[in-house]
């Protein structure tokens, strides 16, 4: 494909969604200029001035492509050229049957790819608006993420509103705390995954963006070497957390904000106010373990899953929080295991920003109101680190294959990917944010049993996913 020379595109954003754009762009000769405010702004949770950092989790979730809709994604994502797909391999670490990276090296290695492109311009400085002179002639990407800087979000609220009424939708989003793996006490953890599902051993191919050999991640198939550590609870003892966790204080929302939590990243003790057996039935759920000290299965159980590839940090699995930070300390050395815990980083809460996408975006996710504006990953109203990534992806292609003359078909809504794009632009009476899930996809035609539901929902998406790739011509 021919080189097209003078840059027609600027991309707002460095992260998983803005990286994906460029470098999917690149593939396809075109040049384009990738702006991060990064590091002469930092937004509340980042701290890192790499690209793609993670600033939640450090899991790509699922890699199950039968059974859930991310890993399915995630397939299709690959078939696509997915650098975030490729990289976060590279970088993995033990996880069961999901997909966690080591978070420096993920970030290393994608920035180098980045960095190393001749056809990505990497401009450290901020767009505080769409009228910025430096955008002017250009098709704009707005990938800033759900961290998007207050003025750049003005300007984006400015260009989607009815006139003399400003939009502005934003929920809050939590970060799990991290513990040194040494501090925790394995007299009382055990390591294993649910129903004893460990991870295959990482990528061992060459990896020359990587600054630490892959010789370096642990091996998972060794001796007593589980993908998570586990804290079995007694029913006393998680009595004992809960009501802990109930009375705990809280960081308080600011008095002109609507506190508004998505659904999967509920904050442990929001959950806990829902009863006291929610948490043994979501993120302390202990099926599919047994204690070893007492051969019989415990009343709750926390994960903890590894950090880096050494593995010598862990989060904490499901423990999004905003407490405050000496409430933390009190109240997770109430899991057994972790009395004398170090914590690396305690959990925060932060803002994350949004649009109302099936009002104010076109279905090539371009603004209604400024088509030469488009906006990528979360900002958009998907949720997730993979969707987020699919969701630049997905523009960069449609952006390059416009731009060489041709227009894509969008994706069936059967694909995982066309799902998730037609949760964008499907009428909502209250839009909300939404990882890829099943539920996204249209019924089969034919009835199936529960069981079958999900792996017959999946072959009919890998079906024609193929199909519409052939139609594509991708």
């Amino acid at each position: 494909m021919d080189t097209i020379s003078t840059p027609a595109f600027a991309i707002i954003g460095g992260g998983l969604a803005g990286c994906e754009c460029a470098l999917a762009l690149a593939r396809a000769g075109l040049p384009c200029e990738l702006y991060e405010q990064k590091p002469e702004v930092f937004s509340p949770a980042h701290v890192s001035p790499l690209l793609g950092e993670l600033v939640c989790s450090n899991s790509f979730r699922s890699n199950d492509a039968q059974g859930s809709g991310v890993g399915l994604l995630k397939q299709e994502m690959r078939k696509l050229g997915s650098a975030t797909m490729a990289v976060a391999e590279r970088c993995s670490v033990p996880a069961g049957k999901a997909l966690a990276v080591d978070r420096s090296l993920f970030s290393q290695a994608l920035t180098r790819l980045v960095e190393e492109e001749p056809l990505i311009t990497l401009i450290r400085r901020q767009i505080p608006s769409l009228d910025d002179p430096a955008l002017e002639g250009k098709t704009v990407i707005v990938a800033a993420g759900p961290l998007v800087s207050e003025n750049l979000a003005s300007s984006l609220a400015d260009a989607i509103s009815s006139e003399g009424e400003k939009t502005r939708l934003y929920f809050y989003d939590a970060i799990a705390p991290i513990v040194r793996a040494d501090s925790v006490d394995m007299t009382i953890a055990f390591r294993g995954s649910r129903y004893g599902n460990d991870a295959p051993p990482p990528y061992s191919d060459d990896a020359p963006f990587l600054e630490k050999p892959m010789e370096t991640m642990v091996d998972p198939n060794a001796a007593d070497n589980g993908d998570y550590l586990n804290c079995p609870m007694t029913r006393a003892e998680y009595t004992a957390f809960y009501e802990a966790l109930r009375d705990a204080e809280r960081v308080p929302a600011h008095d002109f904000e609507k506190e508004i939590h998505f659904e999967g990243c509920m904050p442990i003790e929001a959950l806990a106010d829902r009863g006291e057996r929610t948490l043994t039935f979501g993120p302390l759920k202990p099926v599919g373990f047994t204690d070893p000290r007492t051969g019989r299965r415990p009343y709750a159980l926390l994960q903890l899953r590894a950090e880096n590839a050494e593995r010598t940090s862990f989060n904490l699995v499901g423990c999004q929080t905003k407490m405050t930070y000496g409430a933390q300390d009190r109240v997770f050395r109430l899991v057994p295991g972790l009395a004398h815990a170090e914590f690396l980083r305690f959990g925060s809460v932060h803002r994350n920003t949004y649009v109302n996408a099936p009002e104010c975006l076109n279905p090539d996710l371009s603004l209604k109101k400024r088509p030469n504006v488009h906006l990528a990953g979360q900002i958009t109203g998907v949720e997730g680190y993979v969707e987020s990534a699919a969701c630049g992806l997905w523009l960069g292609i449609l952006l390059a294959a416009r731009a060489h003359g041709k227009e894509l078909p969008l994706p069936p809504q059967t694909t995982a990917l066309g799902a998730l794009m037609h949760h964008l632009r499907a009428p909502a009476k209250q839009f909300t944010p939404s990882n890829v899930h099943f539920g996204l996809m249209p019924e089969l035609e034919e009835r199936a049993k529960k069981k079958a539901r999900k792996t017959e929902m999946a072959d009919r998406g890998r079906v024609d996913f193929d199909a519409w790739l052939s139609e594509a011509g991708l």
